[in-house]
């Protein structure tokens, strides 16, 4: 072991469970794989409403259909949040949910916390800093497996009046009490926090004196079910926690939602990264560090740069304008102006009778359609995504619909959002200290 010093109407989600020791799936179905085993930094990887669902049969959506149909509402929440992010002096997006905003982290570890260990679930949000748990005795935290600090001998809250405390969100100091609290509201949402830490164990390696808020008290719509662990790169991120140990460093491979196993990878630091990858520059947004932009210059379909105006694609700190990259939503979302130039260009090649299923509105009933390639271009880079990445299929395959859209109608929003449908099967890199992030192709879906 390791120590370390601490130093949103369209679909939702993904989920990545990690599966911290020997855990195995809670499917029902007996033709669900085994797990295969976590390695050194290495986490296993699974679609958590997929058909081996290890949050349960009731986690498991019976069809495609299905999933589309229970998830539907999540991602123009989510977009509406990473907008709010975004935008500098913009408060949080009136109209969306505190559910949405809180349930919405896209993957979820399995972690042990305390001493001796107690498992739990961690929804991991690359744009995202906080980082709470529900604890016992939290009042309307949904959750039956909280963590139980007096059951952990290496529990601490953290005091009032010390550096960490500075940089709780809300924190303040309960009357009667010496601990450091914090709170966080949204819409008729708040939850209400203790600043604790404790050792947090992740594969093989264990986080000495990870900081995190222990929910005491949760009201309203947004009482999260899991904990929260963001990859953001605020003072108490994990990725700013474990700069030590992981180097502000890491990737994934994000299998498809039919996976049958943990077949995709989580991998922390820079060991057993790739060592040829197409980079590009991270762009640093000092309003909002917590999002990952890149400078992304057009989009190809088949041969053709479609006509997007500079200004759709154009990283402007003072807005929040630009292009990030996000694990949290399903489906790439682009200004209204690029999309339209996307949408066009894919019906001009198909050139077929165009219908709309859902939130999609270029579907073609002929299965025997052809797609076009589509190439996302960046400073120093092109991913051309394949077809899988690109297009959707209704449950017999006779309807496919291109698999991204513009912001919701209403919803004024400036961030292009590069989603996870867009980025599985490939290994993303996330390199901080030098500043870039990369796309290379990897197979890790397993059916």
């Amino acid at each position: 072991m390791r120590g370390c010093k601490m130093g949103m109407r369209m679909l939702p989600v993904l989920l990545l469970l990690l599966a911290a020791g020997a855990a195995a799936s809670h499917s029902s179905s007996s033709s669900c794989p085994a797990t295969p085993p976590d390695s050194g930094a290495t986490l296993q990887v699974s679609h958590a409403f997929g058909p081996c669902s290890p949050l349960g049969p009731e986690a498991a959506s019976p069809s495609w259909a299905g999933f589309l149909a229970d998830q539907a509402a999540r991602d123009a929440s989510r977009l509406l949040y990473l907008d709010s992010l975004a935008v500098r002096g913009r408060a949080y997006a009136p109209i969306a949910s505190g559910r949405q905003l809180l349930q919405t982290p896209t993957y979820v570890v399995r972690a042990r916390l305390g001493t001796p260990a107690q498992q739990l679930l961690l929804a991991v949000d690359t744009s995202n800093d906080a980082a709470w748990i529900p604890c016992a005795g939290c009042a309307g935290c949904p959750t039956s497996t909280p963590f139980n600090p007096a059951a952990s001998t290496s529990y601490r809250p953290v005091p009032c009046g010390s550096p960490l405390c500075a940089q709780a969100p809300n924190a303040a100091c309960p009357r009667n009490s010496k601990a450091c609290g914090f709170s966080l509201t949204y819409a008729d949402s708040s939850l209400v926090a203790a600043l604790s830490q404790d050792s947090l164990a992740v594969a093989n390696d264990v986080v000495k004196a990870y900081t995190f808020g222990c929910l005491q008290r949760a009201t309203g719509t947004a009482a999260p079910p899991q904990g929260l662990l963001g990859l953001g790169r605020g003072p108490l991120s994990f990725l700013s926690q474990t700069k030590d140990m992981y180097e502000a460093t890491f990737s994934y491979c994000l299998p498809s939602f039919k996976s049958l196993n943990f077949s995709g990878t989580l991998r922390l630091g820079r060991k057993g990264q790739p060592q040829r990858i197409k980079t590009t520059p991270l762009l640093a947004n000092p309003h909002r560090s917590s999002l990952y932009y890149v400078n992304m210059t057009g989009i190809r379909v088949g041969r053709k740069v479609v006509p997007i105006p500079a200004a759709a694609l154009a990283f402007d700190p003072a807005t929040g304008a630009g292009t990030v990259l996000d694990s949290g939503t399903m489906f790439t979302r682009l200004v209204a102006p690029a999309y339209a130039a996307v949408r066009d260009e894919v019906r001009r090649r198909v050139g077929a009778p165009v219908s709309s299923l859902g939130g999609f509105d270029t579907c073609f009933s002929d299965p025997a359609v052809k797609w076009p390639a589509v190439t996302l271009l960046f400073d120093g880079m092109q991913v051309t995504l394949p077809e899988e990445n690109v297009v959707i299929h209704s449950t017999y395959g006779t309807t496919s619909c291109l698999a991204m859209a513009a912001a919701p109608d209403g919803v004024n929003t400036v961030l292009n959002v590069i989603a996870s449908m867009q980025q599985q099967n490939h290994r993303v890199l996330f390199d901080v200290p030098n500043g870039r992030v990369g796309f290379a192709r990897e197979r890790c879906t397993a059916a």
